[in-house]
Parts: structure tokens; sequence; C-alpha cells
């Protein structure tokens, strides 16, 4: 049996990396808030006033008919327990339109803004995760948005229309394959005549593709005489003869999630399914996620606030050594830092979306910020409620039912986030991807400097152009308008905020170039420093808008925001003093040592780790041997009522 490893491409780290740098998108046609955040500038202007809401009749109307419908016909607790998503509950969704939120009018959808999106997947996660996770995957970064976004008048014309009522799934990581593209091994061979491709390969972790109708699989075409080749984009049928969903997959959180591993063995697809040009597939990728990412901040936004009524409640009711918890110091470290982070997750998420919606600025990199930080700070939350609710916070919300409790799922949420870290890049990848786009303007001034393979002369042609660009830039970190103390009066208390972002950007400016210089090409190897500048970039996005959005609200607001910035400079000025004060070499050695085995004497006095099967599967069962499991899994079980308590 062929084995995945043989059909891989065999790449090194500098092709890899080439090819991660092709689907990148290079140009700056546009301003971005984040990008010059980074190069040291507070470029208020860009994001304040705000760009205006959008409102909408028809959304609200069909955020008030969701909010009915997830109250009173979907049993958040029997979709946990069943580890599914009623048909009924999915046909209603269906019914109302949540499937094609964001899909244009002119092809059937509510054609809706990104703000209420995000409002929808809001309300949906905070009943059921798994159901937001169902609709964000079809609608972010399934076939509604690549289509919608480059594919061509009759692609719209035929399967947007269908997106309003089928589901769709996306189907890029491959057993072996994770954020390392260039070893993708699914193959698309063009027939001799052009008018197909035959697909074969093995797509794992396939939200949606357990029961998808339509799917977007990315697989590579051979280069070759009459085509471009490359990693390519393709609009596949589900039902199609060679489709096989060999698995579907269970998880720590997100039961119910229709996730799976899914086979294409000779799928033959018609040319006019391609989306874009053969080799565009990672770009189409990359860019889909420029927004679509902003789906997981949504859900965590209504995480966090969710965990803000459960903490505010509980904290106020239970009663120890004669006063409520929420009145003991210890606990309300824990409510502020709740409350205010909810209230920056939300700005946050605020912000990006009418960003979104006004498609005036690239923000590839706000959005990525809101992702990277929206994940890591409502698990924060998440954890820290479980700590205020104790025994209850880690006891099951079926088993407080039985004995009599509120049966409040606080240990399912903390569940249900984690994958939110992983999602869509995890925490890491999308430090390094945000990192790359920070240190953009260094690389195109100074890539031949750093490039081994550069000749003397484009050496000195770098050198002499770096030289300006340096000469100019450098001298506009050194002082900065943070640095007057009446400065971003306007904003009132949170002003000082605001002047200490600007005096942080200019710093973080100056620390990348210090890095640039120390390490020039090496530093993409210096990940921990990398990883500690782009958080630092994250909490400034942060409360660069929760000042913003405070200042377009009531006091109420300015509290939360001033809470969260107090909070925020602290992890920041800890962030700055660990750039260059760390173990970073120290642990570098330390873990080479560990893998090369050296402390395995460690691991003696416990039990060996289950060895039923290898790490990664290499191979697959083939299609004559594995029954397809699309719908079998959801169709076969009878729908049992749940109890009430």
């Amino acid at each position: 049996m062929t084995t995945v490893d043989e059909k891989r491409p065999r790449v090194d780290a500098a092709q890899a990396r080439q090819v991660a740098e092709e689907a990148r998108e290079t140009r700056w046609d546009r301003p971005s808030f984040g990008r010059e955040l980074f190069l040291g500038r507070l470029r208020l202007d860009l994001v304040d006033p705000m760009p205006e809401s959008p409102t909408s009749a028809a959304g609200e109307a069909f955020l008030r008919r969701l909010r009915e419908f997830c109250e009173n016909e979907v049993d958040g607790r029997r979709i946990e327990r069943e580890d599914r998503v009623p048909d009924e509950v999915i046909d209603g969704l269906r019914d109302l339109g949540a499937l094609a939120i964001k899909i244009p009018e002119e092809y059937g959808g509510l054609g809706l803004p990104s703000v209420y999106y995000h409002r929808a997947l809001m309300l949906v996660a905070t009943t059921s995760p798994a159901i937001g996770a169902l609709l964000s995957a079809h609608q972010s970064i399934g076939v509604p948005r690549p289509v919608e976004l480059f594919g061509t008048e009759a692609q719209k014309r035929e399967f947007l229309p269908r997106c309003t009522r089928e589901i769709s799934a996306f189907l890029l990581t491959e057993p072996d394959v994770g954020s390392d593209p260039a070893r993708l091994a699914t193959i698309a061979e063009p027939s001799a005549d052009g008018r197909t491709y035959r697909l074969n390969g093995v797509k794992l972790w396939t939200t949606n593709g357990v029961l998808a109708d339509l799917l977007v699989v990315m697989a590579r075409v051979p280069r070759s005489d009459g085509h471009r080749g490359g990693v390519t984009a393709f609009v596949v049928e589900a039902d199609a003869p060679g489709v096989t969903v060999e698995h579907r997959n269970s998880f720590m959180g997100l039961r119910g999630i229709e996730n799976g591993v899914t086979r294409l063995h000779d799928v033959v697809v018609p040319a006019a399914n391609r989306i874009g040009r053969e080799g565009d597939g990672l770009r189409i990728a990359l860019t889909t996620l420029n927004t679509g990412r902003l789906a997981l901040p949504a859900m965590c936004a209504g995480a966090a606030k969710w965990c803000l009524r459960i903490a505010r409640e509980w904290s106020a009711q239970r009663v120890q050594w004669g006063r409520p918890i929420g009145a003991h110091e210890a606990i309300a470290g824990k409510v502020s830092f709740i409350a205010a982070s909810a209230f920056a997750l939300d700005a946050v998420l605020e912000l990006s979306g009418r960003l979104a919606d006004a498609d005036r600025h690239d923000i590839r990199i706000e959005a990525a910020l809101a992702k990277l930080h929206s994940s890591e700070l409502a698990w924060q939350v998440a954890d820290e409620l479980v700590q205020i609710r104790g025994g209850r916070g880690y006891e099951t919300a079926e088993s407080l039912a039985a004995r009599g409790e509120r049966g409040v799922p606080v240990e399912q949420l903390l569940r249900d986030l984690r994958i939110n870290r992983i999602f869509e890049g995890s925490s890491e990848i999308m430090r390094l991807l945000i990192a790359r786009e920070a240190v953009d303007a260094h690389l195109s001034v100074a890539g031949d400097i750093i490039d081994p393979e550069a000749d003397l002369s484009r050496k000195a042609r770098a050198a002499a152009r770096a030289g300006g660009f340096y000469a100019r830039w450098l001298p506009t970190l050194a002082v900065g308008r943070g640095q007057l103390p009446g400065a971003y009066g306007e904003y009132g208390r949170l002003a000082e905020h605001l002047r200490f972002v600007e005096r942080a950007s200019r710093r973080i400016a100056r620390q990348t170039f210090l890095a640039m210089a120390r390490w020039q090409g090496a530093l993409e190897h210096r990940q921990l420093f990398l990883g500690r500048i782009v958080d630092i970039g994250a909490e400034l996005y942060a409360m660069s808008a929760c000042c913003v959005h405070a200042r377009s609200s009531d006091s109420t607001a300015v509290e939360l925001a001033d809470a969260y910035c107090r909070q925020a400079r602290l992890r920041v000025e800890e962030l700055f003093r660990r750039l260059w004060d760390n173990t970073d070499a120290a642990d570098r050695m330390l873990a080479r040592r560990v893998l090369d085995g050296r402390y395995a004497w460690l691991e003696d006095g416990v039990l060996d780790p289950s060895t039923d099967g290898p790490w990664i599967a290499d191979t697959m069962p083939g299609p004559s041997r594995c029954e397809n499991v699309r719908r079998v899994l959801r169709r076969s079980s009878v729908d049992q009522p749940a109890p009430h308590y």
C-alpha cells in the first residue's frame, strides 16, 4: 500500500518558506492600524471615530428570531449528551437563514454585515458551541466566502444559492501536515484535455465534513507543460464518487461538531469548479481567513460575557465566612479580571468587525491579533470562572442538575474554549504569521543584506536602501506624543493609557530593529522573542480598541476600559522585560537534550502510554475497506427526549 509519505513532496526549510512567502499578500495598498502600531506609529485616526456600525432592520429581526429559536428549540445539554446537533435544529437554522447570514441577497442570502454575523455567532455559541462551529466553518472558511471573493460569476450563480441551504466544509489539513503547506500530499491530476482534475488524498479534521454537501478542497496540481501547478482550490460535491468519510473524530470539547477524516479516491472534478488559478489555493485560503478569523473572537466574546454573568451571580450569592465570596479580595480580583476582559473582547470584536464592514483598511494584522488575543484571553477567563465556582466549576452540569442544583456547564465551557487556541492557526503559528507581517518593512529593505545567496553588489545596493530607510525612520522612534502630559486629553481618564500605548508602540519598533540588527536572517528562528513582540502588539491593539469603544459609550464603559488597560499595562511591561531577560537559550538546549533521550530515566515509575498505533498514521484504510460514515452517524440514532430537571 502506498503511504502518505511516499506521495508527499520532499522539501527543505528554504522551499517551505518560499511556498509560504508566495502565498502572502505582499502589498499594502490600504492603511493598516496594526501595521502602523508595529512600526512605532499610533494611528488613532484610522480607528477613531470607529466606522459607523451598519444598522439593518432585517438584521435586527433576524437576531430576534435567532434568539427565540435558540431559547425555545435548542437543548444544549442534549447536544452535549448525545454528541450531535439534532437534524431538526439544523433544519430550523436553515429555515431561519442562519446558513446564509453573509451571502449577498442577490444570491438568496441575508446579505448582513459582519457585525450581525458576529452577534449571531455569540448567540448560538452560548447555546451550543458546536452550532457556532458548524455555522462559522460553513460561512467563514467553507464554500461561500472563497467563491464570493475569488469565484467567477458563473461559480457564484451556481454555488452561492446552494450554500443558503446546504452545508459546506473546508479541507486543507492532512494527517502529517499541520501548518506546512509545502508538504501537501493531496494531488489533483489534470486530464489530457484540461476539462477535469482527478483528486487523490486524505484530509484530516474536516469540520462539517461528516455532513457537508459541498467541500472546498486544497490539492496540489503537478507542474507540467501547460499547467502552472501548485496548491489549488476546488469546489467538490460531497457525494461525488470516491469521496469517503472514513472516521468521525471525537474531541475534548465541542461535542456535536461534525469533524472527520475524508478520503478522496479518484474523484473527478470539473475544471469549472477550480477557484482562481492553479497555484492560488494558499493565497485564497489566507485571504479568506483575513476576515474569517473574526468568527472565533465573536464566540470568545460571547463566552466571556456568559462567564461574567455566572461570576457576578455566583459571587454575590455564595456566602463564606459571613460575606459573599465576591467581597473577599481573592475572588474580587478574579471578578475584576473577568469583567475587564469581557469588555476588551467585546471592544476588539466590535472594532475589528466594523473595520471589516467598512472595507477601507487592510485588516490582516488586526484580524490575526483579534484571533490570537481573544482565544488566549477567553481561555483564561473561563479558567478563572472554574476557580470561582470551585467544585461546582469542575462538576458537570448534568451532575449538578441531577442532585438538585442549577446545572451550569462551566467545565464544559472550559473544554469547548480550549480548541480556539488551535483552530484556524494555533497561537504559536499566529504569532509567527503576525511577526512576519510586523517585520515586513525591515525585510523589504534589508532582504539582500541578510540573504546568504546574495552577491556583494546586491548586498551593497540593499545596504544603501536600508541606510536611507533607517535614517528617516529611527529618529521618529525617539520621541512622540505619548511623552506629552496632556496628550489625548479628549479621552479623559483613558488618556494616560493611550499615552502608554504610543510609547510602547515606539518601544516595540525599537526592540524589533535591535533584534534585526543582532540576529539578521536568524531572527525567524527566535520564535519566543517574536512571540513576545506580537503579544505586546495584541495587548496594545486591545487597549486601543477599549479606549475608542468606551469613548463612544457611557461612563460605565470607561470604567471597564480603564480597568482593562491597567491590567494590560502590567502584562506589557513584563513582556518587555522578558524580551532580553529570559531563559530562551537554556530552554532550547534543554529541549534538544530531552529529545535526544538524555533524561529518559526521569520517565521511570509510570505506566507506558497507549501503544495502539503510530503517533501519526501514514496509511489509512482504502475506500474498499472502509464504510462511508457520512450521515450514517447522524441518521441512524433515534432522537430521545431530553430529561427535565
